[in-house]
């Protein structure tokens, strides 16, 4: 069974740190791509930063900032954000894209304050 759990959500004071965390198991089938979106109120969930065979994409608002990273030992994908601003404050979700199936985490919040 597929699971995806992130952690490392939180409130913090804009200039501040957070680090996520996606902890996976249960994947059958290669990983092609793994990477992190977020859902601001009244919004569309967005591209955050993904590992694509390999090859890292960041959203331009991010750049600069966040930094992905991924620990195949552990199984983890990670999100390190830094310089956090008040327009990051979204539901941060974990994704995992294999040939079989394109899996999402329960979200976790990120709230900065200004």
């Amino acid at each position: 069974q597929v699971r995806l759990v992130e952690s490392g959500g939180g409130l913090v004071q804009a200039g501040g740190t957070l680090r996520l965390s996606c902890a996976y198991s249960g994947f059958r089938f290669s990983i092609n791509a793994m990477g992190w979106y977020r859902q601001a109120p009244g919004k569309q969930r967005e591209l955050v930063a993904t590992i694509t065979l390999g090859i890292i994409n960041y959203a331009e608002s991010v750049k600069g900032r966040f930094t992905i990273s991924s620990d195949n030992v552990k199984n983890t994908v990670n999100l390190q954000m830094n310089s956090l601003k008040a327009e990051d404050t979204a539901v941060y979700f974990c994704n995992i894209v294999t040939a079989a199936a394109n899996s999402w985490g329960q979200g976790t919040q990120v709230t900065v304050s200004s």
